[in-house]
């Protein structure tokens, strides 16, 4: 079974920065996209950024030029760094594959189960 397991979530002071991990158990064939959500409470999930098969790169408004999406091809890991972190960061941030892993036939839409980011003022 394929699984995400993210890590780095943190409480941080505002000016602050965490790097978030989203490790997959199994190899990445393949991928539409590749990218990080968060929800804050009582909010809608959102995208904070994502990576588009071929490299393009989207993000959120709010978060442009402070965060960071990157991957690790061989290491099968999602990261985002997060730099001069604010308290309206504050949320549960998920990662998320659309792809295809080895061993499985099919395109998939794996998740996370999230990683808590508290950015205290």
């Amino acid at each position: 079974q394929v699984r995400l397991v993210e890590s780095g979530g943190d409480l941080v002071q505002s000016g602050g920065s965490l790097r978030l991990s989203c490790a997959a158990t199994g190899s990445i064939l393949s991928f539409k996209t590749m990218g990080w959500y968060r929800q804050a409470p009582g909010k809608q999930r959102e995208l904070v950024a994502r990576i588009i098969n071929g490299g393009t790169t989207n993000y959120a408004d709010s978060v442009k030029g402070r965060f960071t999406i990157s991957r690790d091809n061989a290491k099968n890991t999602l990261y985002l760094q997060m730099n001069s972190l604010q308290p309206e960061d504050t949320a549960v941030y998920y990662c998320n594959i659309n792809g295809v892993f080895r061993g499985h036939p099919y395109t998939g839409d794996y998740w996370g189960q999230g990683t808590q980011v508290t950015v205290s003022s």
